[in-house]
């Protein structure tokens, strides 16, 4: 082949993926960054200036030495439980930390100025995940591409879309898309905590296939379902065992997300239409379904703007939420879950901003998303009413998870700022903790026949 000619392929197919609205290509000098001055999976490698975000580390991939992790199924334990806060932010002190702090974070402490508060602890960035993801990651970087009006991804699975993301869509794929575990086996408590002290019970059992991060899908292009899930009602006792079956995915404009409901006064299988966005689930109605791990599900509602990147106070190696010693008697109070069992440390997050678009609906006219940039994972959000002021604050606390070598989704809590309660969620210091990463779930479990089964 005639070299000029072979020299100029590269550059005709990146003109023609922005020319499809594939968004900024990344080139290979840029990808050259990942494992040199950027993480391999995208994050600023060095300190920040005054140093309270530590160069990144990695030097743990698994159980931490000196640690004693039961395995698969059991609890993790906290690497750090001989740390003590740096200093605690309170709503007496905030102007003092308010560049470090959520629109959300600041509406709480205001709101609740004698119960609130905000424990920072040092900065850790100690775990690192497997060096076949660093390699897709890196394939990632220089192929991967949206498509069909931004609803759906062509990527390597196992690793993230978009290391080095360049629009708010791009990073929004990110968040749907990082390193999960490919199986979540757990029941899961649920609390609606009133302003009274009145609390509201529910309880689901999750099983969720996904269909990235297992050894036989690890770099297939993204194509297909992305996730199977069967979330069971357990609690409360007027709605215990509803079967909700969902396929989720990669590409929502081809294959929109679909559901189906079990019933068990009727024992009946039905198809739910116009399934997700702002549908609620779980007691109370205090979150919704696209509210999951703070978003999930389509993006076509809203325009996704990527606004730059921070640092923050956000939820950190949240162990002690974990700890069968922690009851819930202690750790539910009136206003927040009890401050001195959070961990907040200082981190860089991308900042990712919503706005409904014109002609759709949903309970959330804008959202704001606060993304680690070590793993991807939403950790704080900010939902707005269509007045145009702050509704609902979210956080989720997340934590290495040893035998799965990867970063789980912890106690997460939805607080309503007109109301005063909140929900909160993935509780489990009363129950059994969720086995991450089993082999227990298959695909053909996830099927309408066998919900049809569940009240046999």
């Amino acid at each position: 082949m005639n070299m000029k000619f072979r020299r100029t392929l590269p550059l005709l197919a990146t003109l023609m993926l922005v020319a499809q609205g594939a968004g900024a290509v990344t080139t290979e000098v840029e990808a050259a960054k990942l494992g040199t001055e950027l993480t391999c999976f995208g994050a600023e490698k060095g300190a920040n200036a005054d140093g309270s975000i530590p160069a990144f580390g990695g030097q743990w991939l698994g159980t931490p030495p000196g640690v004693e992790f039961g395995g698969l199924g059991t609890r993790h334990p906290d690497p750090y439980a001989a740390e003590k806060p740096q200093f605690v932010v309170t709503a007496q002190n905030m102007a003092q930390y308010a560049d470090r702090l959520s629109d959300g974070q600041k509406a709480l402490l205001k709101k609740y100025p004698d119960s609130y508060s905000i424990p920072v602890y040092p900065s850790h960035r100690d775990f690192r995940y497997d060096d076949y993801r660093c390699d897709l990651n890196r394939k990632n970087a220089v192929s991967s591409v949206l498509e069909d009006g931004n609803m759906g991804v062509r990527a390597l699975k196992g690793g993230i879309p978009f290391p080095m993301p360049k629009t708010g869509d791009e990073l929004l794929r990110n968040i749907l898309l990082p390193v999960f575990a490919h199986q979540e086996d757990a029941v899961y408590d649920q609390a609606v905590v009133y302003p009274n002290g009145n609390i509201a019970w529910g309880q689901m059992r999750m099983e969720i296939l996904d269909q990235t991060s297992g050894h036989d899908d690890l770099g297939k292009p993204t194509e297909g379902i992305f996730a199977y899930s069967r979330v069971t009602i357990l609690k409360p006792e007027r709605q215990k065992g509803e079967v909700m079956l969902t396929y989720t995915y990669f590409n929502e404009a081809k294959n929109p997300q679909t559901s189906w409901t079990y019933n068990p006064g009727t024992r009946r299988v039905r198809q739910s239409p116009g399934f997700g966005f702002d549908m609620p689930l779980g007691v109370g109605g205090f979150r919704t379904i696209d509210d999951d791990r703070l978003f999930n599900g389509s993006p076509e509602r809203y325009n996704w703007k990527l606004v730059g990147k921070r640092e923050l106070f956000i939820p950190y190696n949240g162990y002690r939420l974990e700890n069968a010693g922690v009851k819930y008697e202690s750790l539910l109070r009136p206003g927040s879950i009890d401050p001195q069992l959070m961990r907040y440390e200082p981190h860089r997050v991308w900042v990712l901003e919503a706005t409904l678009k014109e002609g759709f609906r949903h309970q959330y006219a804008k959202r704001v998303l606060y993304v680690d940039e070590d793993t991807w994972l939403a950790v704080m959000a900010d939902n707005y009413d269509a007045h145009g002021e702050l509704w609902r604050t979210n956080f989720m606390n997340t934590y290495y998870a040893y035998g799965a070598k990867l970063f789980h989704s912890g106690v997460t809590v939805y607080h309503d700022l007109v109301s005063g309660a909140y929900l909160a969620d993935r509780l489990t210091n009363e129950i059994d903790p969720p086995l991450v990463n089993g082999d227990r779930l298959k695909p053909f479990m996830f099927t309408t026949d066998l919900l049809r089964q569940s009240g046999r």
